[in-house]
């Protein structure tokens, strides 16, 4: 598990994991852990977390780190091990298979959007064709929390859009499957989330902003959590297969 600040751990995808006797490890790239060989990680599975910083960052003074992780999932995505990345880790993971990742706008003339709350998305892929996709209704509630768009590679298989950003989901071959959006976080972490990213809350939602995502998430958070399992499920199953093949 690669995390990248404290308060962005793996909450539901953890809890997952232990539950089918899965044991995680946490890498912690920006502090100088190193990150496990591609040639050899066998019935592994990389989960690559979210994080205040952008993926192109990677060429800013004192940021060397996110470099070397980018070129280690670059590697690691070539030799197909599996791998789910959230947010920041989907973001990395579409640079590191041929796509980029640009400010999310909006309108003519374009204009920044900071896409953040609780909000839908439309899976745009049929649910018959994707085993990712098996028992989600058209649209399932996600909490979103970004301010970039990932263009994805040739190779991806867009699956979830929401309004105003297209790739929200997406898998490249079977291997690898990324969310913009956040079908991880549990009541805990999403205080955790509003404490330590207020400004961002605030300049995206207004002063009122950090009490309608708690407001919103005492409404509304058993569902997102009820969906975020039937995906992680489907996606554990997928990628656990994949890692026992290598």
């Amino acid at each position: 598990m690669v995390q990248h600040v404290d308060h962005e751990d793996a909450a539901l995808v953890g809890e997952l994991a232990r539950q089918r006797g899965l044991t995680l490890q946490t890498l912690r790239p920006d502090r100088g852990d190193p990150l496990p060989d591609p040639r050899t990680g066998a019935n592994s599975i990389a989960l690559v977390l979210g994080g205040p910083m952008s993926v192109n960052d990677h060429d800013q003074p004192g940021m060397d780190w996110l470099r070397q992780e980018l070129d280690w999932l670059t590697a690691w995505h070539q030799q197909r091990r599996p791998v789910l990345g959230i947010c920041l880790g989907a973001q990395l993971l579409a640079v590191a298979a041929g796509g980029c990742v640009k400010p999310l706008q909006v309108g003519a003339p374009p204009q920044h959007l900071k896409e953040l709350g609780l909000g839908a998305i439309h899976w745009v892929a049929d649910p018959s064709d994707e085993t990712l996709l098996q028992g989600q209704q058209s649209s399932s509630l996600v909490l979103h929390w970004h301010g970039d768009r990932i263009h994805l590679p040739a190779d991806a298989t867009l699956l979830g859009s929401s309004l105003h950003c297209a790739e929200q989901v997406f898998r490249i071959g079977a291997h690898a499957i990324g969310l913009q959006c956040h079908l991880e976080v549990d009541g805990d972490a999403l205080q955790h989330w509003i404490v330590n990213d207020q400004d961002y809350v605030v300049s995206a939602l207004g002063p009122q902003g950090p009490d309608r995502l708690s407001l919103d998430w005492r409404r509304l958070g058993a569902t997102l959590q009820e969906q975020g399992r039937r995906f992680f499920n489907a996606a554990l199953d997928q990628l656990i297969d994949i890692s026992q093949a290598h």
